[in-house]
């Protein structure tokens, strides 16, 4: 599978770039002045007129499906966040984003900031500064569903049954993949934003948000209930099938010895995973033990153990690491 943060580079950073609005008294002092939209291109009314007033924020051009977008207060404080999120490099991003915060504690764009910078570690394959910083983003704006599924998915995929916190950070991750599926409709786009791109947006968000739940389920050994989500995560992804996410789905299957449909969704796995990579040998693996399993009428795991299971997915320019044969994952 993808990444959390692979999944959404093309199509969910131009999104956020909503908050990259001019300011109130901006728009009042230039009425030409406008949000900024996907690639910021200024939102404007057909006729190139600016379609809403600073004076009524409840109109089209800074709203999104009934919520205000953010916006900030004064010329100096959008300045400061244009200065903030021109940063290309994650670690000046995040003290950009500190002084941001520490200056206008109470901006609109603080939870964008952070975003920008959780982004950026992202790429950087950042684990752990992603839940730092995607953590500050959620303090500023906790019903947004980008830093909610970015911090849950970098929780379950990094942690091991050995953390002294394991608990804890399972359950963090369950929370905010919850809090993200919850909260998906509150998704801010630009009101002129593509439908498709914004249901492909919606539609990766769902898929890291069940993924997340079914791995922390699998951690636990619940597997009748790693199972359910994991189907919900194979139902958002339909329109463009995950590998990891059906390799995943028959690993929960094997081990409630469910073995025809844990052979059906390894053949899934083996069929949209990338040619040649781990991912795909991993799941012809799995094919293979269940093939034997089923032909020989008794099962092939011992108690206790677990098939083959994918690693916790990396960038979507690396293969996933193969993890020992009847490992517990």
């Amino acid at each position: 599978m993808r990444s959390s943060f692979a999944i959404l580079v093309t199509l969910l950073l131009a999104l956020t770039a909503t908050a990259q609005m001019t300011p109130a008294q901006n728009q009042a002092a230039n009425p030409n002045a406008q949000p900024q939209t996907l690639g910021g291109a200024p939102n404007q009314s057909p006729s190139g007129a600016p379609s809403a007033s600073s004076n009524n924020p409840q109109t089209p051009s800074s709203t999104a499906g009934g919520h205000k977008l953010p916006q900030a207060k004064t010329q100096d404080e959008f300045k400061a966040y244009q200065d903030a999120a021109s940063k290309t490099d994650p670690a000046q991003m995040e003290a950009a984003a500190n002084a941001f915060a520490a200056k206008y504690p109470n901006s609109d764009l603080k939870a964008a900031v952070y975003i920008r910078a959780m982004n950026l570690y992202g790429q950087a394959n950042n684990s752990e500064k992603v839940i730092e910083t995607g953590r500050k983003a959620i303090a500023a704006d906790p019903t947004n569903p980008v830093p909610l599924v970015q911090v849950g998915s970098a929780l379950v995929e990094g942690t091991r049954d050995t953390d002294m916190d394991r608990d804890q950070r399972l359950a963090e991750a369950a929370k905010d993949a919850q809090g993200a599926i919850d909260n998906i409709g509150g998704l801010l786009v630009p009101p002129n934003a593509p439908p498709d791109r914004v249901a492909a947006v919606k539609a990766s968000i769902l898929t890291m948000a069940y993924d997340s739940l079914g791995m922390v389920n699998l951690n636990k050994k619940d597997y009748a209930a790693a199972e359910q989500e994991l189907l919900k995560a194979v139902d958002a992804s339909k329109a463009q099938p995950e590998a990891v996410v059906f390799l995943r789905l028959s690993v929960a299957q094997d081990q409630l010895k469910q073995y025809p449909q844990a052979l059906e969704s390894a053949t899934k796995a083996a069929q949209y995973a990338p040619q040649g990579s781990a991912a795909q040998n991993l799941a012809k693996q799995q094919q293979a033990r269940l093939q034997k399993l089923i032909a020989g009428g008794t099962p092939a795991v011992p108690s206790g153990t677990a098939p083959p299971t994918p690693a916790p997915a990396t960038p979507a320019t690396q293969a996933p690491a193969q993890t020992p044969p009847n490992t517990p994952h």
